[in-house]
């Protein structure tokens, strides 16, 4: 075991905090972190907000950089910033490190496993203010500077690569987006969520683009999320969705989230995955009728990658 605290009373932890009119939320996340990490980064893809305003309130540094999509961004940030930390807390700034996961992280870092390399914590996310049933159980919430590095397989979802063993923490990170009261901000989001994966699912199936990270029922979260995209994959379009809705809603328990639980199950789970299947029918329709093909989104969502960096 290695023991090792700053000087300052802080740990050798670098936050990175990825920032787009998040003045409803930043505030929350930066209260959460800052009296214990040892320097903080914010990357800012050109908020129009106070979201700047409240970093002039906090010790951070604020960086501008161009968003293109999530592995993008976050490869940016992991190869251009000027960090000392040893280790990396990436985070939204709708994420919020509870008191107990501050424990574990502090406990993760003073009596360090050189064994370990990465570290999950439980997720919990809010939708309204209310805690949803049936979203990702688990987040990588830590992991060492020199040992990771990012997944690009991905056009909207981002995952680490951490090289070697990961451990999961008890505590959680909560997350709470308070841009989403506005049910506007919600769809359309994920209306342009539901065109870019669409496309990487096109994409996935031709060939063209490939996760790094193997699919393994009983391996890390990361991994288990793989494998059940793979299982999605499989399975039919326009009925999965109803099939996962079936899912998350009685078998999740997601009935037990009030009327909330079912307005968000209903559009998380079922419209939104709706949308994204009758964009890939019109994508395979478009490419049959010679209108399109995987050469054209390649260089339009992947293209756009080069140079990013």
């Amino acid at each position: 075991m290695e023991n090792k605290v700053l000087t300052n009373n802080k740990l050798p932890i670098t936050a990175i905090i990825l920032t787009y009119n998040e003045e409803k939320n930043l505030e929350a996340c930066l209260k959460s972190i800052v009296d214990w990490c040892q320097e903080i980064f914010i990357v800012d893809s050109g908020s129009t907000d106070g979201t700047k305003e409240i970093c002039g309130n906090y010790p951070v540094r604020i960086y501008e950089h161009r968003f293109i999509d999530h592995p993008a961004q976050w490869n940016w940030a992991l190869h251009n910033l000027p960090v000392t930390g040893e280790w990396i807390l990436p985070l939204d700034a709708d994420y919020v490190i509870s008191d107990e996961l501050r424990g574990d992280l502090t406990q993760a870092v003073l009596n360090k496993d050189l064994a370990v390399h990465g570290y999950y914590a439980r997720h919990q996310y809010f939708f309204m203010g209310v805690p949803m049933r049936g979203f990702k159980s688990h987040t990588l919430c830590l992991f060492l500077r020199e040992k990771a590095s990012i997944d690009y397989g991905e056009l909207v979802d981002h995952r680490f690569l951490v090289e070697g063993k990961t451990k999961i923490l008890p505590g959680t990170v909560y997350e709470i987006n308070n841009n989403e009261w506005d049910i506007d901000n919600w769809t359309d989001k994920h209306q342009k969520y539901s065109t870019r994966m669409a496309i990487q699912e096109v994409l996935s199936r031709a060939g063209v683009i490939n996760r790094s990270l193997s699919p393994k029922l009983g391996g890390n979260p990361d991994e288990r999320i793989i494998w059940a995209k793979k299982l999605w994959e499989r399975l039919p379009l326009n009925l999965r969705p109803f099939l996962y809705f079936f899912y998350r809603y009685f078998l999740r328990l997601g009935f037990l989230d009030g009327k909330v639980g079912l307005i968000y199950h209903f559009l998380q789970a079922l419209w939104f995955r709706l949308m994204v299947d009758l964009k890939i029918g019109e994508i395979k329709r478009q490419i049959a009728n010679g209108d399109l093909t995987l050469d054209d989104l390649k260089e339009i969502y992947l293209g756009e990658r080069d140079g990013h960096n």
